[in-house]
């Protein structure tokens, strides 16, 4: 039997992020009952349409990984009651289509969020827009259950 296959996307570049920590314990706790992959993508250019056709390889790299994914998990920080920047470029980059006449590789893909901040909201409040963006983008999003942790300084030994 084929192990589902899960792309973890996380909303921060920063390599000790807490975001990417939460994604790391997620892939301890899944072990070998399904393939864990963190996507990397801090070489993804800005949107531009003035690149889009043909996209950049870092791009098209994304987007395979997308495709070869069962289902996509946002881990998410907050930055002034958002997801961040670099996230939603990301995403402006993935729901473009590759082609002409052909949907945008996110397009049904099953998906779920969490996220840990060092506020109280525990990124509620940017899940809640991501999940208003991915909705849009036609994404099968699995509203529950939310993993939102607040206070993460409070569970750090940093």
């Amino acid at each position: 039997m084929k192990k589902i296959k899960i792309l973890a996307v996380i909303g921060s570049l920063r390599k000790g992020s807490l975001n990417r920590q939460l994604a790391l314990e997620a892939k301890a706790i899944i072990g070998d009952r399904a393939d864990f992959e963190i996507l990397e993508y801090s070489d993804v250019p800005f949107m531009n349409e003035d690149i889009e056709f043909p996209a950049p390889e870092p791009v098209r790299r994304v987007r395979e990984a997308v495709k070869a994914a069962d289902g996509i998990w946002f881990f998410t920080p907050e930055y002034n009651h958002f997801f961040s920047g670099v996230l939603k470029n990301l995403i402006d980059w993935l729901s473009r289509p590759e082609s002409r006449g052909k949907t945008h590789v996110l397009d049904g893909k099953p998906a779920t969020i969490s996220g840990v901040s060092l506020g109280m909201s525990g990124t509620t409040v940017a899940q809640d827009h991501l999940v208003t963006l991915i909705s849009f983008l036609n994404m099968d999003v699995m509203n529950v259950p939310r993993v939102a942790i607040p206070y993460a300084m409070n569970y750090t030994d940093s």
